[in-house]
């Protein structure tokens, strides 16, 4: 991706709950308590760009206690959790991904470069080439009936996330252009 994309600015804007695993003077306001640290074993939502290097750096460099832990633990967010996962693996089509996060894939790719997950790995990308099929009707449909965006139409829309809604875009453009050329052809 690239540093101007807007959907990994994003997806990297999205809240990912944290653990702190130490003591942070002046940081008390993160967790409603203003006027005191932030404490050892409070919970916070941070967005994923701060949360993933806190997570990842040792804190050996600056210790004087000889602690090398991290300054954080990251959990994964609530569209990633064993709900939604058993939920996608029973159906995929049944879950609409843009109630669980505009940039559902995007999130899961992130997670997946801290979080060694298989089992979510698998089921990302069952769950996309599943989805990929109705996406690839729908816009065919649409390319038929220049019909984009009317009742189901603009339901079954409404629950695709980002790299879906651009998947159906490049579909339907195909099949736009294909039905142009073909006319082209008969007319010749």
């Amino acid at each position: 991706m690239s540093y101007y994309d807007v959907d990994a600015i994003l997806t990297d804007a999205e809240k990912v709950p944290c653990k702190f695993e130490l003591d942070v003077p002046e940081l008390g306001y993160l967790d409603n308590n203003p006027s005191q640290p932030l404490k050892a074993g409070a919970f916070v939502g941070l967005p994923l760009w701060l949360a993933e290097p806190l997570a990842l750096t040792s804190r050996s460099a600056g210790s004087s206690e000889g602690d090398s832990g991290s300054f954080v633990s990251l959990d994964l967010p609530p569209s990633l959790s064993n709900e939604v996962m058993s939920a996608l693996k029973a159906d995929p089509r049944a879950v609409p991904l843009r109630d669980q996060s505009h940039n559902f894939y995007g999130l899961g790719t992130r997670m997946l470069d801290v979080f060694e997950e298989r089992e979510i790995c698998a089921t990302l990308r069952k769950t996309f080439v599943t989805r990929a099929t109705d996406i690839a009707l729908h816009a065919r449909k649409a390319g038929a009936t220049e019909d984009m965006g009317v009742g189901a139409g603009e339901e079954f829309l409404r629950g695709l996330d980002e790299w879906e809604r651009k998947l159906f875009r490049k579909a339907h453009e195909g099949t736009k252009g294909s039905k142009e050329w073909m006319e082209g052809v008969k007319r010749h």
